[in-house]
């Protein structure tokens, strides 16, 4: 089983500075790290039969405390049933599915073209696990963004550190005594604990580091990655464009943008940050956003069962100061004690604005006025490349051609986040909204080092005087037509 490792006793701090133990530099982590890669020295976790065995474990995970889970995000964020079923629970075990089903195909040699040089030999790609991985997760979809990393971790072969967020309390105390139930002890261990646990964690040697959260803490993360020149993955946020055509049915268009921008009470680092149409669109879209709000959460939202929660009073705060932005024309109501902010929408917004500024991770939605298409790519264009970027349309030419003239790491045409549940689609960001990417085989790739294999024979050592000094312009011009010719059938000898 995948051991909890409590909190060291620390100084206060944050990520990048120094932890501290009895007022001397310690490493409350070396004992774990090493036996996690004892564990992966030992070859423990790279045959097939070990990865399917913690892949039908995790799944057990799953299904034998679903209750508990949906309750926790429900204790946690008000997170709705529907919510947390969808998006965390059934997402998870989708990604397990996947990788049971095709673990065996993933992990086969990828055999490669060769020359006439290389035709007697044996020419492969073989996916080799990094070693020891640390996976660290934010708080806003809790399980998800951390199980569905450590999916593609185990049928890589990888040993694993996780770190769950501890912003998200609950969850992590469920997943920190309840996984480690299902994971082998030796293999997997699970780290709790806020920046000092982090920070501490970060100054020690990783294989392979992944990490969901804030450009600014990846930042951090990156830095400490770069001491040991360790590969990462970053999968941060950023502003999400949402380009509304004159040519839309407001209605439609309302629905499905409220949808995907108050889900999860607007906790989602995919969702739209802002609205970019004309004046006259907004027009027709207010109303519509008002009738879809209603029927979404009736009159009055607060008492709905389907809108969750601010995650904490901090960034409930935060939130209720980018309210100031514009002018609210439907929503803006809020409940400090409930942490409780409707379902908001703020027009006049001026792209100065402190609600432009930085990610608003919560249920408010800008509307930024653009005339035309140009209009709106030039100012997509001059920002930041975004996580995600949507556009909607009656004519798909218009769609077409915001995917053509923008950068974005994920685009939806004419709907929201659903390229999230497709494992087929590789997910992740470009610039500042991180680097690599994951879900499905996608996921297994990024844990897996791609190692390059030639296996030639022991005999035949005449064939390879070609290439042996002393040199002649006879032997050079054969060498070159070997190494640059290929046959059409393969041909291999060991």
């Amino acid at each position: 089983m995948a051991r909890k490792v409590k909190r060291p006793t620390a100084n206060p701090g944050s990520l990048g500075t120094a932890c501290q133990l009895d007022g001397k530099p310690a490493n409350p982590y070396a004992g774990t790290l090493k036996r996690l890669r004892d564990a992966f020295d030992s070859g423990r976790t790279r045959p097939a039969e070990f990865r399917i065995a913690q892949l039908q474990a995790l799944s057990r995970f799953l299904k034998e405390n679903r209750k508990l889970i949906l309750d926790t995000l429900k204790k946690d964020m008000g997170k709705p049933a529907v919510e947390a079923d969808v998006s965390e629970i059934v997402l998870c075990e989708s990604e397990i599915k996947l990788a049971l089903n095709n673990l065996h195909t993933w992990m086969k040699d990828e055999k490669v073209e060769k020359n006439l040089a290389t035709q007697l030999d044996s020419a492969f790609i073989r996916k080799e696990p990094y070693g020891v991985a640390l996976i660290i997760a934010p708080w806003n979809y809790p399980l998800n963004l951390l199980l569905v990393p450590l999916v593609g971790a185990i049928a890589a072969g990888n040993c694993v550190i996780l770190k769950p967020s501890e912003i998200s309390k609950n969850m992590e105390k469920v997943v920190a005594e309840v996984l480690p139930r299902y994971l082998d002890k030796n293999c997997f261990a699970i780290v709790v604990g806020g920046p000092q646990e982090a920070t501490a964690l970060l100054k020690n040697k990783f294989d392979y580091i992944f990490f969901t959260g804030s450009s600014r803490v990846g930042r951090i993360v990156m830095t400490a990655a770069s001491k040991h020149l360790t590969p990462i993955t970053l999968e941060l946020g950023g502003k999400n464009p949402c380009y509304v055509d004159d040519d839309c049915d407001p209605q439609n268009v309302a629905n499905r943008v409220a949808w995907f921008r108050f889900f999860n009470a607007g906790q989602t680092c995919v969702a739209p940050d802002f609205l970019l149409c004309s004046r006259e669109t907004q027009e027709r879209l207010l109303p519509a956003l008002q009738r879809a709000v209603t029927q979404f959460y009736g009159k009055d939202p607060q008492h709905s069962p389907d809108l969750g929660r601010i995650i904490s009073e901090k960034h409930f705060h935060r939130l209720r100061g980018l309210l100031g932005s514009g002018r609210v024309a439907l929503g803006g109501q809020w409940d400090e004690q409930e942490r409780y902010m409707a379902p908001t929408v703020l027009v006049g917004v001026q792209e100065t604005d402190p609600v432009m500024q930085e990610e608003i991770f919560g249920p408010i939605l800008p509307i930024v006025n653009v005339q035309s298409l140009d209009e709106a790519v030039a100012f997509i264009n001059k920002r930041e490349k975004p996580l995600a970027l949507y556009a909607f349309s009656n004519n798909a030419k218009v769609v077409n051609e915001v995917l053509e003239r923008t950068h974005s790491g994920n685009f939806g045409g004419n709907d929201g986040f659903m390229y999230m549940t497709l494992m087929s689609l590789p997910f992740g960001g470009v610039g500042l909204s991180g680097m690599g990417d994951y879900h499905g085989k996608f996921t297994f790739d990024t844990f897996s080092q791609r190692r390059g294999c030639l296996l030639r024979s022991p005999r035949l050592e005449m064939i390879n005087q070609l290439r042996y000094p002393p040199y002649s312009p006879r032997h050079q011009r054969l060498l070159v037509w070997l190494v640059d010719h290929k046959l059409g059938f393969p041909c291999s000898i060991l």
